[in-house]
């Protein structure tokens, strides 16, 4: 049996839970002598767990301070971790738990339920997902048995939003008068990249000689190191670098025009148009020109071949042109 115990420290104001873990020594401290107690309790069980069978009840409040440690540890991203509060909090507040001992089946499928009434079916997904983790975290830290089940609810296929060929080309045209924003456009179309990851971008980043780009993401934190680049979009740099009045470090200085950007969607008559929408333009020209989906989600930095394939890839021209090659005309020849 691993032992754990409470103590205090002289001048230090609180208590004290101390263990070994890994052969190292470990503490936490505690407000209150009764908090102390407590946590030292769900501690030894945590240890000792291939003795103790049982699940331990544990404060919600605490049990997702905690979790919310664990994932700070592991790395993630801040919007992660503000995605994963957010759905813990959302748990909470349908199911009024209060503690461990209530996350129960009954609450879990309570909860998808309500929360499916209140946000899309997207979003809805995006908290099962959340909730799967934080599950198996709680089943591996005993705060729940390992009978709790919960899948991902079917999504409709809605149709991916991306640019033909002539409105690509009006979008150049139209932004030619918008130097900056004309560049920003070209580089998301000829790279996928997201405008944040745009906007980061420095002179040095770029390799002019060898035609590539180094970038990285400020969502996901991948990088790479050379990203390839048409030729014709390292002209447009050269000359945009060539023609620079001051001395920068970042490629732009100037701030995303919102109020511009609502003026070129409006006299391409696509009020609706996100700059996002140029990724998923850039995944789509992929697709419909042959290219693998393994690339493409390269590029874009993807974690999922589905995420490249339902969300951002466009394919009915693909589809519309491998229908058209059918020899209809020649089934209806009499």
């Amino acid at each position: 049996m691993r032992k754990v115990w409470t103590y205090k420290r002289k001048g230090i104001k609180g208590w004290w839970v101390g263990w070994y873990e890994s052969g190292q020594r470990r503490a936490k401290a505690l407000p209150t002598k009764a908090l102390a107690e407590h946590y030292r309790q769900i501690k030894y069980t945590q240890l000792n767990s291939n003795v103790f069978t049982g699940t331990i009840v544990v404060d919600w409040l605490q049990m997702a301070e905690e979790y919310n440690k664990d994932k700070t540890v592991e790395g993630i991203t801040e919007s992660s971790l503000y995605e994963i509060s957010l759905t813990l909090r959302n748990f909470q507040r349908l199911t009024t738990i209060l503690s461990s001992k209530q996350l129960t089946q009954n609450n879990i499928d309570g909860f998808i339920l309500e929360r499916g009434k209140e946000v899309k079916r997207t979003t809805l997904n995006k908290d099962i997902r959340n909730m799967k983790a934080f599950i198996r975290w709680c089943q591996q830290k005993k705060y729940t048995n390992g009978s709790l089940k919960i899948k991902l609810l079917k999504e409709e296929e809605r149709p991916v939003k991306s640019l033909n060929e002539s409105q690509i080309k009006k979008l150049l045209s139209v932004t030619k008068s918008y130097p900056t924003l004309n560049l920003r456009i070209l580089l998301a179309l000829g790279t996928g990249l997201r405008r944040s990851d745009i906007e980061a971008i420095k002179i040095n980043d770029i390799d002019f000689i060898n035609g590539s780009i180094t970038t990285k993401s400020r969502k996901t934190k991948k990088s790479m190191a050379s990203r390839p680049l048409p030729s014709q979009i390292i002209t447009a740099l050269k000359l945009y670098v060539e023609n620079l009045s001051n001395v920068q470090e970042m490629l732009f200085t100037d701030k995303f025009s919102h109020r511009k950007w609502k003026e070129i969607r409006n006299k391409m008559d696509l009020p609706d148009l996100k700059f996002h929408d140029l990724r998923k333009t850039f995944a789509s020209t992929l697709a419909q020109r042959g290219v693998s989906t393994a690339v493409t989600q390269r590029l874009l930095e993807h974690s999922s071949p589905t995420l490249t394939q339902k969300i951002y890839t466009n394919v009915d021209p693909v589809l519309r042109q491998s229908v058209n090659q059918l020899p209809i005309e020649q089934w209806l020849q009499k």
